[in-house]
């Protein structure tokens, strides 16, 4: 497009030889200063001129690749360079290529930037560049097309690259030639390049696009699937494909040696140092004698041991396997060098600019003199992440003797304050307004504070709160809060005021007990009716104003990874209500939850999470116990599907008059799949399984039904942490209402882990 142009020779007769140069002016440019184009030049001033010193000048400023041109004159002792300097690039535009972030991310790769120069070899190699990425992805016959304007009054110009995307190849058939013990399934379970399936246009099935890049690594995958079966002998081809440019239809073709299948005759663990009991080592190894060879079970196991002697202080210990094959059995010996015990010389922090030191250092389970250990390496990375004050965290360490290291503690922050005003609309409140300033991490100190209103059509919610999880970094933890809220149900209004002040401590990493005194006074009014009114009116005795003094010892269990999106471990806790310490309120309330987070990328090879969640809670009724501290279903906490607390049992004769139950229990399986990374996008198929009743509970003259309301639901959820928090939609289907149920195909919620 710009052609680089030969340099003219020099304006300099040869009647100018050896006149002495006075001095040496540039003309034209932009970009070097005088100072560095002397020492580019290197033409001394003072001395005769000297020719061949002008023309290394001139081809070493071609060099610097800025110019389109370059001439010099010599009159009176001064030496002229007359610069013509190439275009630069003004602004880039990609048409034709994915979203703007896959956009933005090409032009990083292609390395160009705005005030780059604009000349044909950049933009041939952008092109080359292209293409190689779009084959990559399996695209062939691309078309890569440049344009440029001028930008008036500089000598710049707009790029725009018009991508063409050819087509992509499609893998029709793939022949495993030798396939005998394992099915195309066990092999396609592993490898990038598979064949499309019948219905390979439908999400969930494989679409037989070839992944080039991948290509190469599938062999060794096809092996790894082998290995998991016992057969340690396999012996795989490279890939041969096979491609129809008419229709850009490929087969793809491998040779496989299956070669014969091995049981484990026997495991042998051998110490080149006795740091630790052997027998502890056995404990918990995945593979067993007699069973068959399994690759991902040996890594499994080697991991094992290499976790437990890096416990004791050796983070160097390696363990080398030995297969020792004989017939169709196989001996694993594995031999454990543990290297010199290492303790911890320094922790350092940074990525930190807002929260304090003292913050992250208290999460950290290892301090200067202690001995290592990986496990609590681990666990401190997961603790921190648990805080949910970082985008991201990673600790390093850093060797600084044979018997000591420093860990490198890097993250890097992320909002944790949000200052909110907004409307919204929820599938049961209707029109909601809120607006809320809560911040997660106060002034960098760990502390959360939080004043919220939320008003809606069903509910109005006033709180002020404080926390202090580590009181002076202990592990004790105060908080306290005050609040005022009123709650439209189906049959009547509810207003509470109270505060409640509340202490704890850490048990251990993971453990926490909780103290909470609360003290409430609540206001029931606003019957939908006079018969409402005499309904509850026995039920709470004619005292519509209760006092509420109760005291909640409680304990939780976090072990997660994530804040937001955990991809392993268990979330519980279980509480104890304990109503009667003065007031008019006299109940005991159990209730617990449970959440187990397992990451299936390493059997399933995607970005899914698999969930289970469960909840359950019994009250005990000691005199008196308002309807609303009984148990209500339905919603998106519960079985999402049928509005919220509308699942509630009645007395038999007086259906609509819901009374609560005295016991719940409801379960859900999520898959959550990882939509978009980078804006921490998720979306998720559920089921819900839910029943709520009465046991041995009496309202005479009223009767309840021993029978429990148990209903189901399913559909999918959207979960996203915005820039305004976390919110989740969800698309619910209720398996089976029955005719007066209160359905909702709606929902959804802001400011909840997922």
């Amino acid at each position: 497009m710009f052609a680089q142009q030969a340099p003219l020779p020099p304006k300099i007769t040869k009647e100018k030889k050896g006149e002495i140069v006075k001095s040496i002016q540039y003309h034209n440019i932009v970009y070097i200063s005088n100072i560095i184009a002397n020492d580019i030049a290197s033409i001394p001033t003072g001395e005769p001129l000297d020719y061949k010193a002008l023309d290394r000048a001139i081809i070493a400023f071609y060099d610097q690749g800025y110019f389109e041109d370059i001439y010099t004159t010599f009159e009176n002792g001064v030496l002229n360079f007359y610069f013509k300097e190439k275009p630069r690039i003004g602004s880039i535009e990609i048409k034709g290529y994915g979203n703007e972030s896959d956009r933005t991310a090409l032009i990083e790769q292609l390395g160009l930037k705005r005030g780059d120069m604009f000349d044909d070899i950049k933009l041939n190699k952008a092109e080359q560049t292209i293409k190689a990425i779009l084959e990559q992805k399996g695209y062939y016959g691309n078309v890569i097309e440049f344009s440029s304007t001028p930008i008036a009054k500089s000598n710049a110009y707009n790029l725009t690259i018009n991508i063409n995307q050819g087509n992509e190849i499609v893998i029709q058939k793939a022949i495993y030639e030798g396939r005998e013990q394992l099915s195309v399934g066990d092999i396609e379970e592993l490898t990038a390049n598979k064949e499309k399936d019948f219905l390979g246009w439908m999400w969930g099935f494989n679409d037989g696009k070839l992944h080039l890049n991948e290509l190469e690594y599938d062999s060794l995958r096809i092996q790894d699937a082998y290995m998991r079966k016992g057969f340690l002998d396999a012996q795989i081809s490279s890939p041969f494909l096979s491609v129809n440019f008419n229709d850009y239809n490929a087969t793809l073709f491998y040779k496989i040696t299956e070669g014969i299948r091995y049981r484990v005759s026997g495991i042998k663990i051998i110490l080149e140092t006795p740091v630790i009991e052997e027998s502890v080592l056995y404990e918990g190894l995945k593979l067993k004698k007699g069973e068959y060879f399994d690759v991902q079970n040996l890594r499994a196991d080697m991991e094992s041991i290499k976790t437990k002697v890096a416990d004791i202080g050796y983070p160097f210990a390696n363990v080398n396997p030995d297969l020792d094959k004989k017939d169709s059995e196989v001996e694993i010996i594995y031999y454990v060098s543990a290297g010199k015990k290492v303790y911890i010389n320094d922790v350092i922090i940074s990525g930190n600019t807002r929260t304090e030191d003292r913050i992250i250092r208290r999460e950290i389970l290892l301090a200067p003199g202690d001995l290592y250990n990986l496990t609590l390496l681990r666990q401190s990375e997961n603790a921190l992440r648990r805080l949910g004050f970082f985008e991201s965290v990673k600790i390093d360490t850093r060797r600084i003797s044979d018997d000591s290291m420093d860990l490198i503690v890097t993250v890097s922050e992320t909002r944790t304050g949000e200052l909110m005003f907004g409307l919204g609309y929820g599938s049961y409140d209707g029109i909601t307004v809120n607006a809320s300033v809560r911040e997660r991490n106060l002034f960098g100190t760990g502390n959360s504070a939080q004043v919220y209103m939320d008003i809606s059509k069903k509910r109005q919610l006033y709180n002020i709160g404080f926390t202090n999880p580590r009181i002076f970094d202990s592990r004790y933890s105060a908080s306290f809060e005050i609040f005022r809220s009123s709650y439209t149900d189906w049959n009547y209004t509810e207003n509470n005021t109270g505060f409640s002040i509340g202490v704890g401590r850490l048990l251990t990493n993971n453990l926490r007990f909780n103290l909470t005194y609360n003290i409430s006074r609540a206001q029931i009014n606003d019957f939908g009716n006079s018969t409402y009114e005499t309904f509850y009116g026995y039920l709470y005795k004619g005292n519509f104003q209760p006092w509420k003094s109760s005291i909640t010892p409680s304990l939780s269990f976090d072990n997660t990874d994530d804040y937001y999106f955990p991809k392993n471990g268990i979330i519980a806790s279980m509480y104890l209500e304990y109503a009667g310490i003065g007031g008019d309120e006299r109940y005991t309330k159990l209730y617990g939850k449970f959440a187990i987070y397992h990451h299936l990328k390493t059997w399933l090879g995607l970005d899914l999470i698999g969930r289970y969640k469960a909840q359950s809670g019994y009250v005990f009724d000691e005199g008196f116990t308002p309807t609303t501290n009984f148990f209500s279903m339905g919603g998106i906490s519960t079985v999402r599907g049928y509005q919220s607390g509308s699942l509630s049992p009645s007395p038999i004769g007086a259906e609509g008059f819901y009374v609560g139950g005295n016991y719940m229990f409801t379960n859900s399986l999520e898959l959550s799949y990882g939509l978009f990374e980078s804006l921490q996008m998720r979306v998720s198929a559920f089921y819900d399984f839910g029943l709520i009743g009465n046991h041995k509970r009496n309202i005479a003259p009223f009767v309840l039904s021993n029978d429990p309301i148990i209903r189901q639901s399913a559909g999918l959820a959207i979960e996203w942490v915005s820039p305004i928090g976390p919110i989740v939609l969800v698309f619910p289907w209720a398996i089976n209402p029955k005719p007066s149920d209160k359905t909702s195909n709606f929902e959804f919620t802001m400011g909840t882990r997922f």
